[in-house]
């Protein structure tokens, strides 16, 4: 008659069984929720608005000749007085600016001939314009002829361009983040509903640059802003 097992083999055979047991369980369990963890979607939201400028600057570029240096001098100071004069009654001093003029000496350059009526120095003078007062701005604008009947030889100026910005980024970037998070998760759950699972919890996400532009090329005053964000999604089985 073969012996019978002792007590503490058969204690040790049992739990070393219910260990095994164990172990395929937690094993299996894990293997589930590594498989649910990889189940996910990447989907991409966009927040997109009109706003009006709040900010422009207008650059008043004129130029003047002279023979002498003293002249030049002389004639830049008057073109700036009369363009802040023209300014000044419907604009702060905070929000005028005078740059540095720019002088070509055409002698120098090899552009001056003696006997041509041309003077030897051309300096190009610039009177900025920063305001919030877009309206005010524009209006000015649509005025300046009125700089030329003072002899103001106002330029076209490729470095000096007007520029109307949107600086109120910071308060409405909150709500159109969210916006977007809302059209990530629409389109999330299109792909959740044809594969017969539901939205989770947000797995990965990415914020996008905001992007400012002008609407459209004749409105450099109304600005369209735009974000896209990118966001991964769980997908749950119900």
């Amino acid at each position: 008659m073969p012996e019978r097992p002792s007590l503490p083999a058969a204690i040790l055979g049992l739990l070393l069984a219910c260990g095994v047991a164990l172990g395929g369980y937690w094993i299996g369990n894990g293997l589930l929720r590594a498989r649910a963890a990889d189940r996910f979607v990447t989907v991409r939201g966009l927040s997109e608005r009109d706003a009006p400028a709040d900010l422009v600057l207008w650059p008043i570029v004129f130029t003047v000749t002279a023979d002498d240096l003293g002249t030049l001098h002389q004639r830049l100071g008057q073109g700036v007085a009369k363009i802040r004069a023209f300014l000044e009654p419907q604009f702060g001093p905070a929000e005028i600016g005078v740059a540095a003029p720019r002088i070509t000496d055409r002698e120098a350059q090899g552009g001056y001939i003696q006997g041509i009526d041309l003077e030897r120095f051309v300096a190009e003078g610039a009177v900025t314009l920063r305001t919030a007062d877009i309206d005010a701005a524009r209006a000015a604008m649509a005025r300046s002829n009125a700089l030329v009947k003072q002899g103001v030889a106002l330029i076209r100026s490729y470095e000096y361009q007007t520029q109307y910005m949107f600086t109120g980024l910071e308060a409405i970037k909150p709500e159109m983040i969210a916006e977007a998070t809302r059209d990530a998760r629409r389109a999330a759950q299109q792909f959740a509903e044809d594969s017969g699972s539901r939205v989770g919890a947000i797995r990965h996400a990415t914020q996008g640059y905001f992007n400012i532009a002008d609407r459209d090329p004749f409105s450099p005053e109304q600005k369209s802003i735009r974000v896209v964000t990118t966001i991964q999604f769980f997908l749950v089985d119900d």
